[in-house]
């Protein structure tokens, strides 16, 4: 946490008003809402129900009768591979929680495609999955026709369905909004699934209510691209609540746990430990009472002036390593990314200050708040040291220490309908001191730009892990441009 990232314009993020006008624009549910609009979910996301299904629709795609010339080829078992699908299928949907609805049977000629298509418009499930099992299917513009309902719509192009002598009939459809369009000899459906965990992540999203505690009012809104609700609420809450936890066996626990997984702790005292657990269970009141399933405050202002005895940054860490966002300085832009991070890649992310380092030309990222579960919510944690949060040295953050030579990604949603993304590898870790700034400190070699002092955004996530073509993936779907850092 940094007091000049708290920038009185802003700095593009979204801010309530924004949020309003532009969901206004979009023809979305804007402005205010009352709760009985938008119920909170259960857990981190929402949980389908009958009345709300996670379901998904199911179309093969063939000629009738056996093949004869033409890709796939004569050889090819068409019967097999529809079987199989089906089985991966239905198990990438017991796992994720998506209801997969098959068709009864293959279809391809035109007037039952355009009954499908009409099908699935009045119907409005949460996806269209389509197996075109033959070339003709691409040619005939059968599977183009699907993508152009309206509906999200899953195409998997295995290999041997086409190549590139017919790419006009493939690729504007593969590039089209709302499509997401593998091409793969991955006969394990691996891509399928991702196409499954987008529309999941979705769907959560959308059920998904994060408190945002700053200012006076109390009001909720709907906020594009993802969909999620804030309650903005007023920033007296927080140390209101905080006033209400004491000592509790459970807040004991949670200090004494962190300190023994911790490699050291510095300056922090066993008080300071027990005040940031404390910090943790108001949280959690608030949600709890809310009906929220992340969180979000001006922290620093609160810290400034003295409402609060320490920094949620162990708060917010913690919030993380369960699946749930603790977003620092009510910081909007952060918080959609920290939550599409969270629901489609299943691991939390680095919410940073960048640095550009110019005389190596890489990028630095510093804060105070860390997950150190980067390599996944079911995933070992990183080691970490227990530190003071470095601008007031008062109470716990977390020195997170990256593994060297991991790849990264790097990510911010900028505007309702912009994502930034780049990606790099870990070189370094810095301790503080000898370098000044907040206590996770890590340096990246960065895929650009040429002159990393002109790297776009502030507050970027950095990711374990290499997802960028699964985030410009979910981006198209939904209906978000992505940019290079």
């Amino acid at each position: 946490m940094c007091k000049f990232c708290v920038r009185q314009d802003l700095g593009g993020e979204f801010t309530r008003r924004e949020v309003l006008a532009t969901m206004a624009g979009a023809g979305m549910a804007a402005g205010l809402m009352g709760s009985t609009v938008l119920t909170a979910a259960a857990g981190a996301g929402g949980t389908p129900s009958p009345a709300d299904p996670l379901d998904i629709r199911v179309v093969y795609l063939r000629p009738a009768g056996k093949y004869w010339l033409g890709w796939p080829g004569t050889f090819w078992d068409v019967d097999g591979f529809a079987a199989k699908s089906r089985r991966l299928v239905e198990q990438f949907g017991r796992e994720l929680g998506v209801r997969p609805v098959f068709e009864p049977a293959p279809l391809h000629e035109k007037a039952d495609i355009e009954a499908f298509v009409k099908k699935v418009q009045a119907e409005k499930p949460k996806g269209v999955l389509v197996f075109p099992l033959h070339a003709d299917e691409f040619i005939s513009g059968a599977t183009d026709r699907i993508a152009q309902s309206g509906i999200p719509t899953i195409i998997f192009a295995g290999l041997g369905m086409w190549h590139n002598g017919f790419a006009a009939k493939v690729v504007p459809t593969a590039r089209q909004k709302g499509v997401y369009l593998p091409s793969s000899g991955d006969f394990e459906l691996g891509p399928v699934r991702f196409g499954m965990k987008m529309i999941q992540a979705n769907y959560r999203l959308q059920r998904t209510k994060i408190a945002v505690l700053r200012g006076n009012e109390t009001s909720e809104v709907r906020a594009a691209p993802l969909g999620l609700t804030l309650r903005f609420l007023p920033r007296r809450r927080f140390p209101d609540t905080l006033k209400t936890i004491g000592e509790t066996p459970e807040v004991i626990a949670m200090a004494e746990r962190r300190a023994k997984q911790a490699q050291k702790v510095v300056e922090p005292t066993r008080q300071d430990l027990i005040n940031a657990a404390k910090n943790y269970f108001a949280s959690l009141k608030i949600m709890e009472e809310e009906g929220c399933q992340g969180i979000t405050m001006d922290c620093l202002g609160l810290v400034q002036d003295h409402k609060i005895p320490t920094p949620p940054c162990l708060a917010w860490a913690e919030m993380f390593e369960h699946g749930r966002s603790g977003t620092c300085e009510a910081d909007l832009n952060a918080v959609m990314s920290h939550e599409l991070c969270l629901k489609l890649l299943d691991r939390p992310g680095f919410q940073q200050d960048p640095v550009a380092e110019s005389e190596h030309n890489t990028l630095i990222g510093a804060h105070c708040v860390c997950a150190t579960k980067l390599n996944g919510l079911d995933q070992p944690p990183e080691p970490y040291i227990l530190r003071s949060h470095s601008e007031s040295d008062l109470g716990v953050s977390v020195q997170v220490l990256w593994r060297i030579g991991q790849e990264v990604t790097v990510m911010q949603i900028v505007a309702p309908d912009k994502m930034l993304l780049g990606k790099g590898k870990v070189l370094r870790n810095y301790d503080t001191p000898p370098a000044g700034g907040c206590r996770t400190s890590v340096e990246l070699a960065v895929d650009g730009p040429a002159d990393t002092r002109d790297t776009k955004g502030f507050h970027q996530l950095f990711i374990y892990g290499d997802h960028v073509r699964r985030l410009q993936a979910y981006a198209q779907m939904y209906g978000i441009t992505t940019e290079h850092i």
